[in-house]
This record gives C-alpha cells, sequence and structure tokens, in this order.
C-alpha cells in the first residue's frame, strides 16, 4: 500500500523481477517486447512484436518507465529493485 504521507512503497506492492534485467532486455530487445514478456506481461509482448515496440516510440516510453522505476509486472507490481531478493 502506497503511503500518501511518506510517499513510500510497501514491499508487497514491489514486484520481484529485477529493474536491471528489464532495462537490458528493453534496451537490446526492446522492439520485440522481451521485456514485457519477463514481467508477465504476453499480451502486450505479443503486440510489440507485431508491431516492433510500436515503431520503436513504444519501446521508447518502456525504457524511460523502467529507468525511472514506474513501470509494473502483470500482477500490477513495480519493477522496482535492482536486482531480484536473493541474489548478491
Amino acid at each position: 500500500m502506497n503511503d500518501s504521507n511518506t510517499g513510500q512503497v510497501s514491499s508487497s506492492e514491489i514486484s520481484p523481477k529485477s529493474r536491471l534485467a528489464a532495462v537490458l532486455l528493453c534496451f537490446l530487445l526492446g522492439v520485440f517486447g522481451a521485456h514485457r514478456f519477463y514481467v508477465g506481461k504476453i499480451g502486450t509482448g505479443i503486440l510489440m512484436l507485431v508491431t516492433f515496440g510500436g515503431f520503436g516510440i513504444w519501446a521508447l516510453i518502456d525504457l524511460i518507465l523502467i529507468i525511472v522505476g514506474s513501470f509494473k509486472d502483470k500482477e500490477g507490481r513495480l519493477v522496482f529493485r535492482w536486482t531480484e531478493p536473493g541474489s548478491l
């Protein structure tokens, strides 16, 4: 739950997926929707695949959203951590 007084996000709203992996997938294979497949968004991943990432615009927008920490996974949780829990 988002604490509106402090602006903090609870751990239940944070995805176990790695933001670093999502950034790399989006940067390298974003026009194919690889980052969306990674976070479980299969439908929009396929849509990105057939439109080449919305001709690159959609992929660029996703890249920006991932970098600033606003990108969400299939469950609506923020892809916020740079590494997956339990790694390092």
